[in-house]
């Protein structure tokens, strides 16, 4: 019997002055080790889409009344750094992925959600 596979996002939560208190070596290295990640996802058919984002200081908040503000919604210790969008048969392989995430590895957090699927709406 073939396993369903769904999509789940891994949203990477981290200490970002943590990162930008390295070298850019130090830095490079921390990137190298997600494209090698994002690298075996492909291998194993897993990757769907990734992306990694800007420091929180350059996000902007769309408010409910319509205003702008700067910076992320919330005060945190960490910021949501980037997110990996792969493909899964359950929650307990998508765990699997997330324990090899090198966001994981360092100290990070990382938030698993299920990516319902509207087909074509």
């Amino acid at each position: 019997m073939e396993t369903a596979v769904m999509q789940y996002a891994l949203f990477l939560f981290e200490d970002e002055s943590t990162f930008f208190s390295l070298s850019e070596d130090e830095q490079m290295a921390i990137v190298q080790e997600h494209m090698a990640f994002s690298e075996e996802l492909q291998a194993a058919g897993a990757y769907v889409t990734g992306v990694a984002l800007e420091p929180a200081e350059t996000a902007r908040c769309l408010k409910a009344k319509g205003d702008i503000e700067d910076g992320p919604f919330a005060d945190t210790k960490e910021q949501m750094g980037g997110v990996y969008v792969i493909n899964a048969g359950s929650m307990a392989e998508a765990e699997a992925w997330a324990r090899k995430c090198p966001v994981h590895k360092s100290g990070g957090t990382i938030e698993i959600r299920p990516v319902p699927d509207y087909g074509n709406a």
